[in-house]
């Protein structure tokens, strides 16, 4: 599951797009036990949000406390993020950590609020085809519904929202344990490999089949690159 924070609407209140901030969630967390984030830049709460987005804040997780502040050895990967006009549109990382796989994200050119993210099928990131061949979001089960608040739900591609600040820029970080990129069952490297899409708008976890979340803008064909090591309880 993916790591998520409940955190009380009021402490945005005042929060500027520029600013930093840090915030301990006082056991209100989605998952069992403290939830310490640690956010630069993007992390205000958008005007007009949704009632599901007002209630469901997607963190940037600590290292420290979720990895014991070290990746383990073993499985990396990277995608090269491109927009709709096949131009660079940033970046993202992948790698085992002791509480499972962390996504890295760098992304420009956003406008300014919440977007939708989400590692899909298929490793297909043809920006002429506005990256509909990259498939619906990854799932084990194919029947399986989109979204965090949807019944029988999320996906196992299926991420919290991040927000790009201002100037457009979003830099985020993530921590799943839904897939891996070992050679696994639970592998997201089958034969045609998975990409990572940011979307125009954010996802509301709930309608079908993509959260409402608009057009695909970001697109990016997730390359594996470190090795299999030999510790295998993700894999």
């Amino acid at each position: 599951a993916v790591l998520i924070c409940r955190i009380p609407r009021r402490k945005f209140a005042g929060c500027q797009t520029q600013a930093n901030w840090a915030y301990d969630s006082p056991g209100r967390d989605a998952v069992s036990g403290a939830c310490a984030a640690r956010r630069r830049q993007n992390a205000c709460a958008v005007p007009n949000e949704s009632i599901a987005m007002k209630t469901v804040a997607a963190i940037v997780i600590s290292i420290s406390l979720l990895a014991g502040g070290s990746a383990q050895a073993g499985a990396a990967a990277y995608a090269k993020l491109v927009d709709l006009d096949g131009k660079s549109a940033g970046r993202a990382r992948l790698m085992s950590v002791s509480h499972g796989m962390l996504i890295e994200i760098e992304v420009h050119g956003l406008a300014p609020g919440a977007h939708a993210i989400a590692v899909h099928a298929t490793g297909n990131c043809d920006a002429s085809r506005r990256f509909a061949g990259a498939g619906p979001s990854f799932s084990f089960d194919p029947a399986r519904p989109h979204g965090f608040l949807a019944k029988g739900g999320p996906r196992a591609g299926d991420l919290p929202n991040q927000y790009a600040s201002a100037d457009g820029n979003l830099h985020a970080a993530m921590i799943t344990s839904a897939f891996t990129l070992g050679n696994g069952v639970k592998s997201i490297f089958d034969r045609d490999g998975a990409s990572i899409i940011v979307r125009a708008g954010a996802d509301d976890y709930l309608s079908q089949p993509d959260g409402r979340a608009g057009a695909r803008l970001v697109c990016g064909t997730i390359v594996r690159t470190g090795e299999i090591g030999t510790r295998r309880a993700h894999k």
